[in-house]
């Protein structure tokens, strides 16, 4: 079982990595999104998982450029399993779900697609493509649903390169708090 401590080593070490086809680093990303998820007035338990969000691309030896590939390796449910056990059922549903939303969206809202970056719209690909009907009510039936789906929003905002952000160490305490909470 991972600590926060080795999730802030992991973040700020294997982090440094390209997000993807994205233009920012992995640790930008989530900077970015717990940032979006901050100035929003979320709860700890939404900034922390948009913080941890893809921490499922870094867990073993992750899993980078796998969707170009045409491979899923399904890092939502990666990353909710390390962070389950530090933080909790509505952190760990929050980010297991941030890629259903996205596939919820691409059903609900007309654009949402055309919003996507390229990168996004290729793993879209490998992670089944938007919901179905029947998909998508399933979905909305979650508890953590309107959780998940404010997350892939701030998900998809935050690719900006060159964007001012607190440092990891600011999150720091939020983890922190949260885990003594859990």
């Amino acid at each position: 079982m991972m600590t926060v401590d080795d999730l802030f080593v992991l973040l700020g070490g294997a982090g440094s990595r390209q997000y993807g086809g994205e233009a920012v680093s992995q640790l930008a990303h989530a900077l970015q999104a717990a940032t979006l998820a901050v100035e929003a007035g979320e709860p700890a338990t939404v900034v922390i998982a948009a913080l941890f969000h893809d921490v499922g691309h870094l867990v073993g030896e992750g899993d980078q450029g796998q969707a170009d590939r045409g491979i899923d390796e399904r890092h939502e449910e990666a990353g909710a399993e390390v962070l389950r056990p530090l933080f909790g059922d509505d952190v760990a549903e929050t980010v297991r779900l941030h890629v259903a939303a996205k596939r919820w969206l691409c059903f609900a809202e007309g654009g949402y697609w055309d919003s996507l970056s390229r990168a996004s719209k290729v793993s879209l690909g490998v992670q089944g493509g938007p919901f179905d009907a029947a998909q998508a009510a399933a979905f909305r039936d979650l508890p953590q649903a309107d959780a998940a789906i404010r997350l892939r929003r701030y998900d998809d905002l935050a690719k900006v390169r060159g964007k001012g952000t607190p440092g990891l160490d600011e999150f720091r305490a939020w983890a922190t708090r949260l885990r003594a909470d859990a």
